[in-house]
């Protein structure tokens, strides 16, 4: 397969991550990349405040939304956008919710740029399960209760290799209890039976859990609850995606567990 030169391209892509929602928790580099942009390839999960903030009013934005359960544009459209932008002489941004390498398919991306010619600039951004747990006031790890944190997908691999490598719920769980771990679970909401039935196999069905809607934003929402109940705590609370799962000694003595369900601690 031959492959563009990078000499054949006038215009730049930049993969910048928008953070958890709250325009305030953006980076500087991100704020620049946004500002200096012709042309925005856009998540759902942007906030529209930080466009109305940040984007020069002759941008061009594009939706390019990609939402379990809902009408999703194709990734292979979204990068034959790009390509197509860059070669058009623009200055491309592909702003993504949270950070670009987590779960966001910035990889997929950058890969797909390169084999274009084209070099790619990723800029990061705070991740939903940082935010998360952060708006409760606890941290992710702890000298007493967590050694090290783990970020996985609840939302299975789909197509033809789903079958034959689906996510191994018991052996995260059984080496999350032997090793201290804090496990963050994002897009877990819809599969959330199946995640406790699993992860119930290698740990306590006493095992704090905390799941948060919406993090870092003034409509933030959160439950605390335990893993033996975090189907039913998540359906009593009326939680719903976009939320982040975090499973973990970490949350003991949450104090969170007494504040406001859409309390958070980012203010507005």
């Amino acid at each position: 397969m031959n492959k563009a030169t990078s000499s054949s391209t006038t215009g730049s892509c930049t993969l910048v991550g928008a953070g958890p929602g709250d325009p305030e928790l953006l980076t500087l580099k991100a704020v620049k990349a946004i500002q200096a942009a012709t042309v925005l390839l856009v998540d759902d999960l942007v906030s529209e405040n930080i466009l109305a903030s940040y984007a020069r009013p002759d941008a061009r934005i594009v939706h390019v939304g990609k939402r379990g359960g809902c009408k999703s544009t194709p990734q292979a459209f979204i990068e034959r956008l790009m390509i197509t932008a860059v070669r058009e002489g623009e200055t491309v941004v592909r702003l993504k919710g949270g950070d670009p390498f987590i779960f966001g398919r910035g990889g997929e991306e950058v890969e797909h740029l390169r084999e274009a010619g084209i070099e790619c600039t990723v800029v990061n951004g705070i991740t939903a399960g940082l935010a998360a747990v952060t708006s409760l006031g606890v941290p992710l790890t702890h000298r007493d209760h967590a050694q090290g944190v783990v970020f996985v997908t609840g939302h299975a691999k789909t197509g033809a290799g789903a079958a034959e490598d689906p996510t191994d719920w018991r052996a995260l769980a059984a080496t999350a209890h032997s090793a201290r771990l804090t496990l963050v679970i994002y897009m877990g909401v819809a599969g959330a039976g199946h995640i406790e039935r699993e992860l119930l196999h290698g740990l306590p069905g006493d095992t704090p859990v905390a799941v948060v809607q919406h993090a870092s934003l003034p409509h933030q929402r959160h439950v605390a609850t335990t893993l033996g109940r975090l189907q039913a705590g998540i359906a009593e609370a009326g939680i719903a995606s976009p939320a982040v799962i975090v499973v973990g000694d970490v949350l003991r003595g949450l104090a969170a567990a007494a504040l406001p369900a859409d309390a958070n601690r980012f203010g507005t």
